[in-house]
């Protein structure tokens, strides 16, 4: 029998390049609120209810993606990560007071969710939505 291949529908952990840490773990702790469960001199993981988002020092990265390169900050938008809430407006209000710019939003998109987008310090991408009810 083969692997049950169900399990991979279940992100477990994800790392995220960045060229600061200390900055990204403050960044993540102050705007999500999560907890950091382990921390060394080039990573620190923080825990999101099921999803382990590990912040790794860019110069590390290349043991991880060999024989890709690590894309540096400056090539652009790498993925975006989405998080549905109840209240895009309420979490963009939350997250003004943190001092984190909107770079879209909150907008109302055509397949039916109203989104807001920002970039963390490493420039990775993150949207909040709520879905919209059918008029």
């Amino acid at each position: 029998m083969g692997a049950d291949v169900k399990t991979l529908g279940s992100i477990s952990a994800m790392s995220l390049f960045v060229e600061d840490v200390p900055e990204a773990k403050a960044f993540y702790q102050d705007v999500f609120g999560v907890p950091v469960v382990y921390e060394d001199e080039v990573s620190a993981a923080l825990k999101f209810d099921n999803l382990l988002i590990n912040l790794l020092q860019s110069s590390e990265g290349a043991g991880l993606v060999e024989p890709a390169p690590v894309a540096d900050r400056s090539a652009g938008a790498r993925f975006q990560v989405s998080i549905w809430v109840e209240d895009v407006d309420a979490v963009c209000a939350h997250l003004r007071d943190r001092g984190v710019t909107l770079l879209v939003g909150p907008v109302d998109r055509p397949w039916g969710m109203r989104v807001a987008t920002f970039t963390d310090p490493a420039g990775h991408s993150w949207e909040v939505a709520q879905g919209l009810e059918a008029s």
